[in-house]
């Protein structure tokens, strides 16, 4: 634990799209928040590599990290460890996909940008992505 009261995890996290236009979302066993798909990188990973890498096996996606276009850095609030900020290093990754549930990821969800929010959306998506990705209505 740092002597601030929070720690700080770097991630790295991808938005995938179907061919329906809805972005890609998981949840992680044990946890109640969909976030996107994405995790830590491990020593010597850039943040595109950790990306691609957890895009695959989380998802079953694979997007070689030189195809994966940066949308932004952000820092946020972690949804799922107490007193814990992320600073999180989000890509897109190019045309549409189809995924399917892997390694610790208990579910997936497609949200679709144009209906209301569900409830359930971890902070960096809702509060820094989100806003990113769908121009001001």
């Amino acid at each position: 634990m740092s002597g601030t009261g929070t720690d700080l995890i770097i991630v790295s996290a991808v938005c995938v799209y179907n061919n329906a236009g809805q972005l890609l979302t998981v949840r992680k066993s044990g946890t109640d928040k969909f976030m996107h798909p994405g995790g830590k990188p491990e020593p010597g990973e850039t943040a595109a590599e950790a990306a691609s890498r957890e895009l695959l096996e989380e998802v079953g996606i694979a997007v070689a990290p030189n195809l994966l276009e940066p949308l932004g850095v952000w820092l946020a609030v972690a949804a799922n460890e107490a007193a814990t900020n992320i600073e999180a290093t989000v890509f897109t990754a190019p045309g549409t996909w189809e995924a399917h549930p892997s390694a610790e990821i208990a579910e997936i969800r497609w949200l679709d940008l144009d209906a209301p929010l569900p409830p359930d959306l971890a902070p960096l998506l809702t509060d820094h992505v989100l806003p990113a990705l769908t121009p001001p209505k």
